[in-house]
């Protein structure tokens, strides 16, 4: 066999390590990234939370990107608009005895791309009234102010005793 074809089988080798100590690399960065963006979500659910516990849906709101594409779907339909939104959450949780105490759990991330993340969860309202609670699906997109829900689907779910 001639030398330059071993020493082309030592580059090729050689480069095939090299790119996949690359890639790794890449790998562990975009890890740190994933961390990094699930905090800074993490952080506006937990905003969110104390917003609503403080009976502030404004401010809970906040969470949510301030755009007429913003969609809202749950058991009574699709609202479609941060307006529209703000409108079905006044409606609905018209006071403080109505809002109760907000706690999110079970929190699972998928990212679907560096700006983009599906947000799986349940949510708990303790109420004197009676308690709620259900599951979610929130898609959220990184803007230049931070992590917004762009689509939120929240379902009420029967509380199992």
């Amino acid at each position: 066999m001639p030398r330059c074809f071993h020493i082309e089988l030592i580059l090729l080798g050689l480069s095939v390590i090299v790119l996949a100590a690359g890639s790794n690399l890449r790998a562990h960065a975009g890890a740190d990234n994933r961390g990094a963006d699930r905090l800074a979500i993490v952080k506006v659910l937990k905003d969110q939370q104390s917003s609503w516990n403080r009976g502030d849906v404004d401010a809970f709101l906040e969470g949510y990107w301030h755009s007429p594409k913003l969609t809202f779907s749950g058991t009574s339909g699709t609202a479609c608009g941060w307006d529209a939104v703000r409108a079905r959450y006044k409606k609905t949780y018209a006071d403080r005895e109505a809002m109760g105490q907000l706690e999110f759990s079970g929190l699972e991330f998928r990212f679907l791309g560096p700006d983009a993340a599906l947000v799986l969860g349940h949510w708990h309202l303790t109420r004197a009234k009676g308690d709620l609670g259900g599951v979610f699906t929130l898609v959220w997109q990184r803007f230049p102010e931070g992590w917004r829900i762009v689509h939120d689907h929240t379902s009420a779910v029967e509380l199992t005793k």
